[in-house]
């Protein structure tokens, strides 16, 4: 909501954005990513006293790992536009790794006051998987009046999945058969991010139209929808999926 509304405004469209402004406040973003810098950078331009940016995993490498081979995609320490900017401004990352909200704090009006964090540190266990544990000692209160949230995406709802008793792949995302949407429940499809973890919204929009096709056939018994890449098949042509 705070980047749309900033859109429209900046757009031209006849809306109050001010209650979600950052002008003249102490900001802390908590995530990175494209949108977490979005924030930061709209933020800037709003006339934000101060950014911060809370990261809960440790600051990447400057060259790939060596469990980062190629043709894996490269987790590198990258400067963005908005955190470069702030570095202008500022002087300094806004950047604050391994840090985790641990509770908000508010004024006597109820409105956000600050953020009470704590470091952790991620170490791996006897099965090479990686766990977080927190610092001793390391809590910190920063201080902000707005707080934006772009954290990211963490996986499908759990309830829904236990509810529904779909199964699910090693990364605890619905599993599907390859290249379909059907789950090991009759009547049951899924697509996007809950389907093959966090992607890009184009991902999302194809695998939602080719989910809606194998529901039609399920329900019909066959689909004029647009197959894979867009491809209409004529109706004769049409066959059980």
């Amino acid at each position: 909501e705070f980047l749309q509304t900033w859109q429209q405004k900046q757009h031209g469209d006849d809306i109050d954005h001010l209650p979600l402004t950052a002008k003249d406040k102490d900001v802390i973003v908590i995530g990175g990513g494209d949108t977490g810098c979005d924030c930061i950078g709209t933020s800037l331009r709003q006339g934000a006293k101060s950014i911060t940016t809370f990261e809960i995993l440790p600051q990447p490498p400057n060259s790939r790992a060596k469990d980062n081979p190629w043709p894996q995609y490269p987790r590198l320490f990258k400067v963005d536009y908005g955190h470069e900017e702030v570095a202008t401004k500022w002087g300094g990352d806004p950047r604050r790794y391994n840090t985790m909200s641990k509770n908000f704090l508010k004024d006597e009006n109820g409105r956000v006051s600050g953020i009470e964090t704590v470091l952790v540190e991620w170490t791996k266990d006897e099965n090479g998987r990686w766990k977080m544990a927190e610092v001793e000692g390391s809590e910190k209160t920063y201080e902000c009046q707005i707080v934006l949230l772009a954290m990211g995406f963490l996986g499908p709802e759990k309830q829904i999945l236990d509810e529904l008793a779909l199964d699910k792949d090693p990364r605890g995302n619905i599993k599907t058969p390859g290249g379909k949407y059907s789950t090991n429940v009759p009547g049951v499809y899924a697509a996007g991010d809950c389907r093959r973890g966090q992607s890009l919204v184009v991902w999302g929009i194809t695998e939602g139209r080719q989910a809606a096709r194998e529901v039609d056939i399920f329900l019909t018994g066959s689909s004029a929808l647009p197959g894979p890449a867009g491809v209409i098949i004529p109706q004769q042509h049409i066959a059980q999926g």
